[in-house]
């Protein structure tokens, strides 16, 4: 990203001839506004443009591309891919752009032309509005002044150098009302921008005040931390009520910190970076209005949001992420092809799954459901309540009641909607005598469960209070452990690489540990851990698995390897998850008879593929734009009839595709086709099928693609052995 210096000050200043030496200096590239003002009026000239028709003159404006590049160190001037540095400076230019630089159409596209120009090349630009119009996000802005005297006295000189005959008080006076002028003007007054650095040249020389700016551009100001007590946290804070405020709230003996840079002292709880070097490029990214705390009731006040980063190629990487994720966000997905609704009655993170997004979560669960089936997992159903003793038994109401929906009272029991599974499983291997032979026994759901979400991260289907678990718990025996974790990892594998597309390169493994130095946040079981870890770790390094360990992530009865795959966005997600549990068979006193007839515990290992079908849909939408592989697309067949007269054959078409088990609409409205393929196209239905004429003669359909465009004719039956083996094959479109 460009690097771009904005420098703003009164004439008389000496903007321009220290903006041209910097930039020398620099190696940037000088934009010489009036340069551009003058290709643009030759641009005129060439084609008969008079200068007082300001509608012809607009007209021409969007023909006119003009740009500054240097060659050799000299400026070169280019008009529309022509350099026309040997006849802007002639005297029929000037006169022609002193008279179209007054029409705004023209100032606007010179602007326009700048910015472009700041975007690709680090640029130093002067005027009078640089920093507030021009440039606004200029990375520094300097506002360059002298007083009225020196300006005068530096005019004079000037002048006298060249034989002219002046009155240096009435050069002063001149300049005193240029620049009441300017600073008063309708359009774009000068002002120094809110964030500019004030310079005042009036002592310095030229050089002086380029060293100064050289200064300003690579400072590094030390940002210094200290503390204070209550007392003298409010006595600096005096004329500042919103910052009392703050600091009345906090408990006595609670410390207050301050952060100091330069002259600027601020109440805030931190960290910060070391120092204002550190800080290359930053962006403001949007402002708004909000009510002090939250409430509707205090004074509104503003909120602005920017960000910064150490270089500016992590900036521009970031903004144009940024961007791309406007693009893909699921809920605006979602609400344009009508996958999901939300509605304040219903209540927050309880979204509504509308015809065409139920199909989509239909399939996935349908999908992951035939897959555990065909590697030996059983499927039950088990209740969305269950007794608070439940949960105490196996640890989740210590740990987790937090995250939990409040106690319903009914009869004499204590009721909660379930958080998670994990403990309806264990009572559903303990209700019957296991043996050695019987195990691994494998126990899947696809079940409701209810986290209480604080309503300000409640997000789309991202985040949701009601979530569609895709559960389930293995019981082993103990030398069974690495090859059932093997095989959940393949199963992992063969989901997201295969079936979805995903490439290897996007996969890491992250053994997850528990915080040694924590230890009440997990089962207090030293002997577990180190066992449950120690095991995860090798199974991991025998599998010849890259990997890395993350203290503090554990769940907290067991480690775990989380998979976390990197997404269109450059994010870092964690979806499946494959844990080791010693403690709840211990807590629910789970047993299999042994070889040896005796009773011996199990191991459980807590696995989930798809984590909840929400927040996989959401990833899923994201991910792929909402273009969905046509296995999963909700409507994978759209056909237009080109006329009224095409209509019957077109039903005959749709009924036979339906009979095949291909989901098809049939779009027979009285609009142009060209209208209905743009439709389809927008609703990213993966094949459209052309009904007309032809088609009709021949017994066939003409083929779009929405991923190719236009494919041709075809027979409905070769057209649906096509759509049936991409459907078969889970063929991606990634």
């Amino acid at each position: 990203m460009a690097f771009n210096i904005a420098i703003d000050g009164p004439a008389g200043a000496g903007k321009s001839t220290i903006a041209k030496k910097l930039a020398a200096d620099l190696g940037y590239v000088y934009v010489d506004t009036g340069a551009m003002y003058r290709a643009m009026a030759y641009y005129f000239l060439q084609n008969h443009i008079d200068a007082s028709d300001e509608q012809a003159i607009a007209a021409a404006c969007p023909k006119v591309d003009v740009t500054i590049q240097y060659m050799g160190g000299e400026q070169q001037v280019i008009l529309n891919g022509e350099n026309v540095n040997g006849v802007i400076r002639k005297e029929e230019v000037g006169n022609m752009a002193s008279a179209t630089s007054v029409y705004p159409v023209v100032r606007t596209k010179l602007v326009e032309l700048q910015r472009q120009l700041a975007a690709k090349e680090n640029v130093i630009m002067d005027g009078r509005d640089i920093g507030t119009v021009v440039l606004p996000n200029a990375n520094v802005k300097i506002y360059l002044t002298a007083s009225s005297k020196v300006r005068a006295k530096r005019r004079f000189d000037e002048l006298t150098a060249k034989g002219v005959s002046c009155d240096m008080d009435a050069i002063e006076k001149d300049i005193i009302e240029r620049d009441y002028r300017d600073m008063h003007r309708e359009t774009s007054p000068l002002k120094q921008a809110d964030d500019a650095v004030l310079l005042d040249s009036s002592d310095l020389d030229i050089d002086g005040v380029v060293e100064e700016m050289k200064k300003i551009i690579k400072e590094d100001i030390e940002i210094e931390r200290f503390s204070l007590p209550k007392e003298e946290a409010l006595k600096l804070m005096e004329g500042q009520p919103y910052k009392q405020e703050l600091i009345n709230d906090l408990a006595d003996g609670e410390e207050i910190s301050f952060y100091k840079q330069g002259d600027f002292t601020d109440l805030c709880a931190g960290p910060h970076l070391m120092s204002t070097g550190k800080i290359k490029a930053v962006k403001l990214l949007a402002n708004s209005g909000a009510y002090w705390r939250g409430d509707e009731h205090n004074k509104m006040l503003q909120r602005v949001y920017a960000i910064s980063f150490p270089k500016a190629s992590e900036l521009e990487e970031f903004l144009k992420l940024r961007e791309e994720a406007k693009e893909r966000d699921h809920r605006k997905i979602g609400k344009d092809l009508k996958l999901f609704m939300t509605h304040k009655l219903v209540g927050a993170g309880l979204p509504i799954y509308l015809p065409k997004g139920a199909t989509i979560r239909r399939l996935l669960e349908r999908y992951i459901q035939d897959k555990e089936i065909a590697l030996g997992y059983s499927h039950v159903y088990t209740p969305s309540l269950a007794n608070t003793e439940l949960y105490k038994i196996s640890g989740h109401w210590d740990h987790y009641k937090d995250d939990m929906f409040p106690i319903m009272k009914m009869d004499t029991e204590e009721m909660v909607l379930r958080p998670m599974n994990c403990p309806h499983h264990m009572l559903v291997y303990k209700s019957e005598l296991r043996s050695y032979k019987d195990l691994p026994i494998k126990i899947g759901e696809l079940a409701n469960d209810f986290r209480y979400e604080n309503s300000g991260a409640v997000c789309g289907l991202e985040r949701v209070r009601q979530m569609c678990q895709n559960d389930a718990h293995l019981f082993v025996r103990p030398d069974q452990i690495k090859e059932e974790v093997g095989k959940v990892l393949k199963l992992i594998v063969e989901v997201y690489q295969k079936d979805f597309g995903f490439p290897s390169s996007s996969f890491k493994y992250r053994l997850s540990l528990r915080d040694k130095n924590n230890k009440e946040k997990y089962i207090d079981n030293d002997e577990m851990w180190e066992t449950a870890e120690s095991q995860l770790r090798a199974i991991l390094k025998e599998l010849n698995i890259d990997f890395y360990e993350a203290e503090g992530e554990a769940a907290f009865y067991g480690p775990k390897i989380d998979i976390q795959i990197k997404t269109a966005l450059n994010h870092d997600i964690t979806t499946p998850t494959c844990q080791l549990d010693f403690a709840l068979p211990d807590r629910f006193d789970l047993t299999y008879i042994g070889e040896d007839g005796k009773e011996h515990r199990p191991v459980v290992i807590h696995r989930a593929i798809l984590g909840s079908s929400d927040r996989f849909i959401s990833f899923l939408i994201e991910e792929t734009k909402g273009v969905f592989p046509t296995w999963l697309a909700p409507t994978q067949v759209k056909i237009l009839p080109i006329a009224d007269s095409h209509k019957e054959y077109a039903k005959k078409v749709r009924e036979a595709l339906m009979l095949k088990g291909i989901r098809t609409e049939l779009d027979d409205r009285n609009e142009k086709i060209g209208y209905k393929i743009r439709e389809a196209q927008l609703e990213k239905v993966p094949y459209m099928l052309i009904i007309g004429n032809k088609e009709m003669e021949n017994e066939e359909v003409g083929v779009r693609s929405h991923k190719d465009g236009d494919i041709g004719a075809m027979k409905l039956n070769e057209f649906v052995d096509k759509i049936k083996y991409e459907v078969d094959n889970k063929i991606n479109n990634k």
